[in-house]
C-alpha cells in the first residue's frame, strides 16, 4: 500500500510538471507555426527557420525525457531525429492538458472527500450531516477514479514517447538481430571455454592422479618385498580414492545432478555447504525457474563464491535470488578485499553465459571490498 501511494504521488507530480511543460510546448508550437508559415513555399528560408525550431524541439524533448525517467519511470532512448522531436512536442501538449485536468479533478475529489474533517469549522454547525457524508463519499470515489486516470495518462505518455522518440520498427529489428548474433557468438564461445576448462581440469587433476596411481601399481608389481608391496598398494588405494574425489568434483562443476533432482534452491544450498567460509542463501522464488535459467543462475553463484573464497579471503558471503516482473535477479556479495577483475576469464565467461539468455551481469568490486556480482535473467 505504501509503495502504491508513493507511486501515485510520484506520477501525480510528474503529470503536474507535464501540464506546465504542455503550456510551454503549446506556445512553442504556435510560434513555430507562425514562423514557418510565411516561408513554407521557400525552401531556403524554410531551412533557415527550421534549424532553430528543431534545436528548440530537441531541448524540449530532452526535458521531457528527463521528466518521464525521473517521475514516471519511463525510459526513452536519446537516439531520435530532431524532426521526430518536433512532432512529439507538437502532439504532447494535448496530453499534458489532459494530465492537468486529471490532477485538477483529483484535487476537487480530495477537497470534497475531506470536507467532513474541516467543514464544521467553516460552517455554523452541520445542518445536514447526511449530505455531508454523501458528499465525502462521492469525493473519495472521485479520487479513486482519478487515480485510475493518472495511471491511464502515464500509459499514454509512454506510448506517445515511444511512438515519436523510440526506435522505428526497422531499427528495432536491426538492433534485435545484432543482439541475437552477439548472443549466438557468445554461446559458441561459452561452449568452447567450457570444453577447454573441462580439459584443463581433467589434465591437471584427474589425469595426474591416474598417472600416479599407475606408477604406484607398477612399482608394487615389480617389488619383491611383501611389506613394501603392501605399502605401495595402500598408497595406490589412497590415490585412487583421491582420483575419484577429483573426478566427482569435475563432474559437479560440469553440471550438478542436484539441480535436476531437487531444484535450484537445493543446488545453491549445496554450494553453500561445500564452501570453506559461511555462505548465507536468501531464496525468494515462488516457483522453480526454467532449466536453462536455473543452470545459468547456479553457475553465476558457484563461480562467484569460488572466486571470492580463492582470491578475496572473505569472512562471509551472501547469496540472494529473487524474481520481479518476469526477471530473476541473482546477487553474490562478499566482505573480502575486493579488486575483482570483471574481464578475467571466469567472470567474463559468466557474462557470456548470462548474455546468451538475454541477461546482464555486473561486477562491483572496489579495492578493499566489498564485492558484488549481480546477474539479471529473464524468467517469464
Amino acid at each position: 500500500m505504501r509503495v502504491m501511494a508513493r507511486r501515485v504521488v510520484r506520477c501525480g507530480a510528474g503529470l503536474i510538471l507535464g501540464t506546465a511543460a504542455a503550456a510551454v510546448e503549446l506556445l512553442f508550437a504556435l510560434l513555430a507555426g507562425v514562423a514557418l508559415l510565411p516561408v513554407a513555399a521557400w525552401p531556403k528560408g524554410r531551412r533557415a527557420v527550421l534549424r532553430p525550431v528543431l534545436a528548440g524541439a530537441r531541448i524540449l524533448a530532452e526535458l521531457e525525457r528527463g521528466r518521464l525517467r525521473m517521475w514516471l519511470d519511463l525510459r526513452v532512448t536519446p537516439a531520435y531525429e530532431d524532426v521526430r522531436a518536433l512532432r512529439y512536442v507538437a502532439c504532447h501538449w494535448a496530453l499534458g492538458v489532459l494530465g492537468g485536468v486529471v490532477m485538477l479533478t483529483a484535487a476537487i475529489g480530495l477537497a470534497y472527500g475531506t470536507f467532513g474533517v474541516y467543514g464544521w469549522l467553516l460552517l455554523d454547525g452541520i445542518r445536514n450531516p447526511g449530505s455531508l457524508v454523501l458528499g465525502s463519499l462521492g469525493g473519495f470515489f472521485l479520487v479513486f477514479l482519478t487515480v485510475q486516470g493518472i495511471f491511464g495518462v502515464v500509459g499514454l505518455e509512454g506510448q506517445l514517447a515511444r511512438h515519436f522518440l523510440g526506435p522505428r520498427h526497422q531499427e528495432e529489428l536491426e538492433r534485435r538481430i545484432a543482439e541475437l548474433s552477439a548472443s549466438r557468438a557468445a554461446v559458441v564461445d561459452a561452449v568452447n571455454d567450457e570444453r577447454r576448462r573441462i580439459e584443463r581440469d581433467l589434465h591437471d587433476g584427474v589425469q595426474q592422479r591416474l598417472v600416479a596411481l599407475g606408477m604406484l601399481l607398477g612399482r608394487a608389481r615389480r617389488s619383491q618385498d611383501a611389506d613394501r608391496r603392501d605399502r605401495l598398494l595402500g598408497q595406490a588405494h589412497d590415490e585412487s580414492r583421491r582420483a575419484l574425489d577429483e573426478l566427482r568434483e569435475v563432474a559437479w562443476r560440469i553440471y550438478p545432478t542436484t539441480l535436476d533432482e531437487a531444484g535450484l534452491r537445493a543446488a545453491l544450498e549445496t554450494v553453500a555447504e561445500r564452501a570453506s567460509v559461511p555462505v548465507g542463501v536468501e531464496y525468494a522464488l515462488a516457483e522453480e525457474p526454467e532449466q536453462a535459467v536455473a543452470t545459468v543462475a547456479y553457475f553465476v553463484v558457484c563461480e562467484a563464491v569460488t572466486n571470492a573464497v580463492k582470491h578475496a579471503a572473505p569472512t562471509r558471503i551472501s547469496v540472494a535470488v529473487r524474481a520481479e516482473e518476469k526477471r530473476m535477479y541473482v546477487s553474490v556479495r562478499d566482505d573480502g578485499c575486493g579488486g575483482a577483475n570483471a574481464a578475467g576469464s571466469g567472470l567474463f565467461g559468466l557474462a557470456r553465459r548470462v548474455a546468451a539468455l538475454d541477461g546482464s551481469l555486473s561486477v562491483d568490486s572496489p579495492p578493499g571490498g566489498p564485492t558484488l556480482v549481480a546477474a539479471e535473467l529473464p524468467c517469464g
